[in-house]
């Protein structure tokens, strides 16, 4: 969806496909049918955004054939879809059995983590609209936190400076332009905005900056407008914002029972007390009594509160768009909704069918509308034409 800034900005408001398993491209192409057009109806919208994940192997492969990229751009564009933003954090199989630590992998110490980015970055400008100068890529904040070497961390320096020479040379052959975001996680190298103003603090702002997860964002017990203010001062500009939400417990004593099934083998699960302390998964919180209240790195769906006596981060995904739309100008124009949990929340609150999982993007995709339209957003009108 597009919405119109009252500065006159276009922000572009997509959900993240991470949340569908295909990693070839027949399969992405069943997905827009099976999900992303029935979304679309649902939300009544000639043009729908997605946040597109593209597995390395399909990235690899459209970055070698242009081919391959106008066949994606032709099926987008049959399906009123469009794309400004990728996806770049799990570099494949997502929806394995058990991904956990794996997710981290590679990092940005290694060559294949480059060299998938900038596939992702190939492939991108030419699935962007037409009328759109800029696309962005979410990657993983450099590596998990253990363990990180000086040496480590120079050779992700190094990684980084090619990383914008990439970006670069992309730029001066396509005309368009693609910023790289590096998301802050609980538990990684880059865990805080503070840690990614020191650490981040000689990159080419023209082209690296910061994912910014608002889900992330209260695990890390941080304030959107210290954060935003924070990133502003080192220069580090917000590239795209995943508009997501934590799981949070106020007293886990009390709600043992109801976020135990939470505690799921696939993803990882970070906790986080509002005291300081934390554990690397729900299961760990759990079985150490972690004092609480707690923030899970559990994403919710949106509109839909959890099962009492638990709730969810949606005040901070509230108090984090009102700061980022009511500047004079957007701090940020690409907006990304990621739940990618849906088909590991609790049996009673997963979705059954395809339609029920369309109906659930649907309804967060409507619940973020609605907060921006009442922070003065509109929607933004037809689409331009993309060629």
């Amino acid at each position: 969806m597009r919405l119109r800034h009252v500065s006159g900005g276009t922000v572009h408001v997509s959900y993240c496909t991470n949340v569908h398993p295909a990693e070839d491209l027949p399969g992405i192409v069943r997905q827009l049918d099976a999900y992303a057009v029935p979304v679309r109806q649902r939300l009544d919208v000639g043009v729908l955004g997605l946040g597109l994940w593209l597995a390395a192997p399909v990235a690899a492969a459209l970055a070698r054939d242009a081919g391959s990229r106008r066949r994606l751009r032709a099926e987008l564009d049959a399906r009123g879809l469009e794309v400004v933003t990728l996806n770049g954090f799990p570099y494949r199989a997502f929806h394995a059995p058990v991904v956990k630590h794996a997710v981290y992998h590679p990092d940005w110490t290694t060559a294949e983590r480059l060299d998938y980015t900038l596939d992702l970055a190939r492939v991108l400008v030419d699935l962007l609209p037409g009328d759109v100068r800029r696309g962005s890529i979410s990657t993983l904040p450099l590596a998990w936190r253990k363990p990180w070497r000086p040496d480590q961390h120079e050779a992700a320096l190094a990684m980084l400076d090619r990383l914008a020479g990439g970006l670069a040379e992309i730029g001066r052959d396509s005309g368009r332009e693609v910023r790289v975001g590096f998301e802050p996680e609980p538990g990684c190298v880059v865990e805080t905005t503070a840690q990614a103003a020191r650490l981040f603090s000689a990159v080419d702002r023209d082209r690296l900056g910061v994912c910014l997860d608002l889900a992330h964002l209260a695990c890390a017990w941080e304030e959107p407008a210290a954060a935003l203010d924070r990133l502003a001062a080192a220069g580090l500009p917000v590239v795209k914002v995943q508009v997501s939400a934590a799981l949070e417990v106020t007293d886990p004593v009390a709600a043992r029972q109801v976020i135990g099934p939470y505690a799921e083998p696939r993803f990882l699960h970070q906790t986080r007390s509002a005291g300081g302390a934390g554990t690397d998964d729900l299961d760990l919180a759990l079985a150490e009594d972690l004092p609480g209240p707690w923030r899970v790195h559990f994403h919710v769906p949106l509109h839909a509160a959890p099962a009492v006596p638990l709730a969810s981060t949606t005040p901070v995904l509230e108090a984090g768009l009102r700061e980022l739309m009511t500047a004079a100008e957007p701090w940020c124009d690409h907006l990304d909704v990621e739940t990618y949990t849906w088909d590991v929340l609790p049996p009673d609150r997963r979705p059954g069918t395809a339609a029920e999982l369309a109906d659930g993007i649907a309804g967060e995709l409507a619940y973020t509308r609605d907060l921006l339209g009442d922070l003065g957003l509109r929607p933004a009108g037809p689409v331009e034409a993309n060629r």
